[in-house]
């Protein structure tokens, strides 16, 4: 007994579209055609057809099978192969699902980092664009790190005032700011020993973590925000030094 194009497909389970692509791909013999014109195919072709349907089960992609089949790849290599990519997938998708659980419970927007999961609802669309570009600089620890700090408020109300800092304001609101405002930045540092050098932490491993996030914060912050940033960043460097000796 011979079938059609459409029979086969629904005796697989498939379509006819993705038999043609079988075809198209390589994987599928082409099959006699009968006295009407029309393709005739067997028994070994829906056998061949089913086989690839289990192998993209796997998670195989066509061009993979295609790649086995023309190396002659071993059963057991490609069986280890496959599971390894299996396992990689499953610990991606768990990790997807632990992520999605976060964004539930705190009803933050979907794009949203899930370490910052917890502060993310409410904020603005600029600080969103900050911590985006956070979680695509630092590493997991790092991260994690970040997010600590983020989800803890201030308890002497320097973060709400920087936050307000009007673009006008005076050297002297800045470098009062600036002074009060360093004594948590030095306790963050010594938690936290990796923010005194961010390069080590940049998850693409170029050591430019410090340029993006100061190129993040140009955008994000007025020019008296970020002179506090950097008068915090000087004066840091001023208790990092070390004392004057005094005579011989």
């Amino acid at each position: 007994m011979a079938w059609s194009t459409q029979e086969l497909a629904d005796l697989a389970g498939a379509t006819v579209k993705t038999v043609r692509h079988y075809h198209r791909m390589g994987l599928l013999e082409l099959p006699g055609r009968g006295a009407n014109g029309y393709k005739r195919y067997g028994a070994a072709h829906l056998a061949r057809v089913l086989r690839i349907k289990r192998l993209t089960g796997f998670g195989l992609t066509l061009s993979r099978i295609r790649e086995m089949e023309e190396v002659g790849e071993r059963a057991d290599d490609s069986i280890e192969a496959i599971d390894a990519e299996l396992a990689e997938a499953i610990e991606r998708l768990s990790s997807a699902r632990a992520e999605l659980a976060v964004l539930r419970e705190h009803r933050a927007p979907l794009d949203t980092p899930a370490v910052f999961g917890p502060v993310a609802r409410g904020l603005s669309e600029a600080d969103r664009d900050l911590l985006a570009v956070l979680a695509g600089t630092f590493d997991d620890e790092a991260l994690a790190d970040l997010g600590t700090l983020v989800a803890e408020s201030a308890d002497d109300g320097t973060e709400e005032e920087f936050s307000r800092l009007p673009e006008d304001a005076d050297a002297d609101a800045v470098e009062s700011l600036a002074r009060r405002m360093v004594g948590s930045v030095r306790r963050a540092h010594e938690r936290f020993p990796w923010m005194a050098a961010p390069e080590a932490c940049d998850v693409r491993g170029r050591g430019e973590a410090a340029a993006v996030v100061a190129t993040a914060f140009a955008e994000r912050f007025n020019r008296a925000q970020l002179g506090v940033l950097v008068r915090v960043n000087a004066l840091l460097g001023q208790e990092d030094e070390p004392p004057e000796r005094s005579g011989p």
